[in-house]
């Protein structure tokens, strides 16, 4: 929790006053106790009447200036907690975007959504509270304590004993929970997991029939969050019942002793009302201070995954803003002796790859599913860096460029096809947000999505559902490539994106691409040999390792991996031509 104060700095003000207002509720809350004490022993034992109705005037005026002080509190905390709140979730949410597909895909997707919504609402409720309660239960506690030996010094023993006690038992409970509460945490990261799994699969879960077993995973996975929950819930239930029994015992010997000392004429009746009254203030303080451990503690855990976040530093990161010089004379695209592994202890993805890609070339890649097809695409724009080798663009080496210029001259369509929610025309606008209309129906045209977004009724203005699931898979693709040829880019990459699409729309995009492209370099990732056949180069990819480079014709004739791909999906003659 203490890391995150940062997110407080603009609520100072807040943070100071919000605790005085309350500590000043304190300080009022001590008189009471000695106002009772007057109106016992001074107002009802000399039936002065005039001077109980004064007293009771002074007790209303006590209960209204802390309730006006609580209420200032109240608004204070509120704004400072929500206000940090705020900061944090964007913070989280910048940060998690500055950090690369090898940090996403340890932190996983649903652990962050947790850790924005769920950790931080818990981060949230522990400013406010800490705000309203911190200073006051401990000035409550040690108010009394202090209050009771002006009253009496023996009996204030007592006092210090039961605190002690309580003390004790938070100490131990406050121990044993912050474990469990940060294993509850990672137990609702995979609820989150499981429930996006599930909802996201939703029509294969039912194809298949297996809502039964789904449920099953789910009900296992909630009943281990319940067990550990129930688990902590009793540790922290021992907390009310053990204060509650160590003050009961306290306010008897008060009594007991107290009376004693009555009888003997050492003390009058209204001390001892006085002394029980600080002894039920130190249990309701301990009680809120149990309350308030208990709540830190969750917190204390659901900061330290936020902090994991905030702390993990991107392994691709641009080291300049500045724009930098390229060498158009230079190959587009260059890989050198390029070797890739997605862990340090993993096996290698990709291995001493080397190719050149000169400017306005179209090049298809193929190989077999999971040979490293779609890494290699991913180390041009630098989602991930290669762990040996080389990779250039302009005869600069992608590592040198700001993430804004390398990224700029490149239309990516990822082998998931995702569109957003809004427009088509927002979805669209992604590379320029002043495109016009004639610029989007031209990437339409290209992609073969125009004919049917012309026979939508709002056109350009159609609905895009969460994810594009209006629109069939095809389509979808389709609308992802037109995305990327808005602006032009001189360099388009195209991840397995012609998967969805049938033979003849295949052919006629690829024909559009070569007509209404020129100038602009094309690589293809793809697993069909007519989509590649016509490329200016073909890379050959088989286990990580370059089988081949060159022409179809060249392959055909020379490598033997893709004369096998190609006789798997044609024939023997349709492949020779």
């Amino acid at each position: 929790m203490f890391k995150l104060r940062r997110f407080l700095r603009d609520y100072k003000k807040e943070c100071i006053i919000g605790p005085l207002c309350k500590l000043l509720e304190a300080i009022l809350e001590l008189f009471v106790p000695l106002v009772m004490a007057n109106i016992i022993d001074v107002g009802i034992k000399n039936r002065d009447a005039g001077y109980v109705w004064m007293m009771g005037g002074l007790l209303v005026l006590l209960a209204l200036l802390g309730w006006s002080s609580a209420m200032f509190t109240q608004y204070f905390a509120s704004k400072a907690s929500q206000g940090a709140g705020t900061l944090i979730r964007r913070a989280l949410y910048e940060h998690i975007n500055t950090l690369s597909h090898a940090e996403l895909d340890r932190l996983g997707t649903p652990s962050l959504i947790t850790r924005i919504t769920n950790d931080t609402n818990q981060v949230q409720q522990s400013i406010a509270m800490m705000i309203r309660l911190l200073t006051r239960a401990p000035f409550i506690i040690a108010g009394s304590l202090v209050m009771a030996m002006t009253i009496n010094l023996q009996l204030s023993l007592i006092f210090f004993g039961a605190a002690l006690l309580i003390a004790l038992t938070l100490y131990l409970v406050m121990t044993r929970s912050v474990p469990i509460f940060s294993a509850m945490q990672k137990k609702l990261d995979k609820i989150g997991l499981l429930s996006r799994e599930n909802l996201s699969g939703n029509r294969v879960i039912r194809a298949f029939s297996k809502q039964k077993t789904e449920c099953a995973r789910m009900d296992e996975a909630t009943e281990d969050l319940a067990k550990t929950a129930i688990r902590v819930s009793r540790l922290s239930a021992l907390l009310s019942p053990v204060t509650y029994a160590v003050t009961d015992v306290a306010i008897i010997l008060i009594v007991w002793f107290g009376a004693v000392e009555v009888n003997a004429g050492g003390m009058h009746t209204g001390n001892i009302v006085a002394l029980v009254s600080y002894m039920t203030q130190i249990l309701l303080a301990m009680v809120v201070v149990a309350n308030l451990i208990i709540l830190m503690t969750r917190s204390s855990a659901c900061a330290k995954r936020i902090n994991e976040v905030l702390e993990t530093k991107p392994s691709v990161a641009s080291h300049t803003t500045e724009p930098i010089t390229t060498d158009v004379s230079a190959p587009k695209i260059e890989f050198e002796n390029v070797s890739f592994n997605y862990t340090a202890d993993g096996d290698e993805a990709l291995t001493d790859i080397s190719f050149s890609v000169p400017r306005g070339a179209t090049v298809g890649i193929i190989g077999g599913t999971g040979c490293g097809k779609s890494t290699l695409v991913n180390l041009i724009p630098r989602f991930y860096d290669a762990t040996a080798g080389c990779v250039r663009v302009d005869g600069r080496d992608v590592r040198d460029y700001p993430f804004t210029q390398l990224r700029r001259q490149m239309g990516i369509v990822p082998q998931q096809s995702t569109l957003f929610s809004g427009t088509i025309r927002d979805n669209l606008r992604w590379r320029n947000k002043n495109a016009s209309d004639e610029a989007l129906i031209a990437a339409l045209r290209i992609a073969q999505a125009y004919d049917f977004i012309e026979k939508l009724p709002r056109g350009l203005d159609s609905r895009v559902e969460q994810g594009g699931k209006n629109f069939s898979g095809g389509q979808r693709q389709r609308l992802c490539i037109a995305r990327a040829l808005v602006d032009d880019p001189s360099l388009l990459l195209l991840d397995d994106s012609f998967s969805a699409l049938d033979f003849a729309t295949d052919a006629a995009l690829r024909r559009a691409l070569r007509e209404n492209t020129r100038g602009m370099t094309v690589v293809m990732v793809t697993q069909r040999c007519s989509t590649v056949r016509n490329a200016d180069l073909i890379l050959v990819i088989n286990d990580g390792a370059l089988a081949g480079q060159g022409t179809h014709d060249e392959l055909m004739a020379g490598c033997e991996v893709y004369r096998d791909i190609c006789r798997s999906q044609q024939t023997e003659k349709e492949a020779a031509v």
